[in-house]
């Protein structure tokens, strides 16, 4: 009998153990905090880019745009350049399309290698603003845009691709990145943020 109780105590404390320790991991969750990653969308590789997706892909960025303009969410330009190959900061190649509804106030972080993590500011630019969450869409979907994905959980943050917000040379490329690394469509992203501005 005394063998019972004792296994009935050990049992109700391992439980109620259990039960607080659930608790505290609900109360660790934190709120989502999202910015948008427009990469690379200037003109000096606009015409690398499959021209039939074009059209779309630039419309579904502007509305990935207003969307975080909506709710008064960052929006953080990436520019690519190289000492060698350029574009030259200077030159009218390194602007964003003309049809990109940017803005000079928009967060701008310039970068010499694929991902917008390696050396730049933009991890310093994202703790500053205590974002968490990166939604990314731009150009290359094979490249700069999926390199900056990848190194995004590797500083810590959630990132999603912006379907249909997404560019490469090839369209079947820029479909099958979408595919395996699940791109999130605009209305699924809304609600998301919705849902976290509560």
């Amino acid at each position: 009998m005394k063998k019972l109780t004792l296994l009935l105590t050990a049992f109700i404390l391992l439980s109620t153990l259990a039960f607080s320790q659930s608790d505290e991991k609900k109360q660790e969750i934190t709120k989502m905090k999202p910015a948008l990653l427009v990469v690379d969308v200037q003109k000096e590789y606009m015409p690398m880019m499959s021209q039939n997706d074009q059209e779309l892909a630039i419309q579904m960025m502007n509305w990935a745009i207003w969307v975080f303009r909506k709710f008064d969410l960052p929006v953080i330009r990436v520019y690519h350049t190289d000492p060698e190959w350029g574009p030259n900061e200077s030159s009218p190649g390194f602007e964003f399309h003309d049809s990109l509804k940017v803005v000079p106030s928009d967060l701008k972080v310039i970068k010499t290698y694929p991902s917008s993590f390696t050396k730049t500011n933009l991890d310093e630019i994202l703790k500053e603003q205590e974002i968490n969450t990166l939604f990314i869409c731009g150009l290359s979907a094979v490249g700069c845009v999926l390199s900056t994905y990848k190194d995004a959980t590797s500083h810590d943050y959630k990132a999603f691709l912006v379907k249909d917000a997404l560019l490469s040379h090839k369209e079947k490329y820029t479909d099958n990145v979408e595919e395996m690394f699940n791109a999130m469509d605009l209305e699924t992203i809304m609600y998301m943020i919705e849902i976290s501005q509560e």
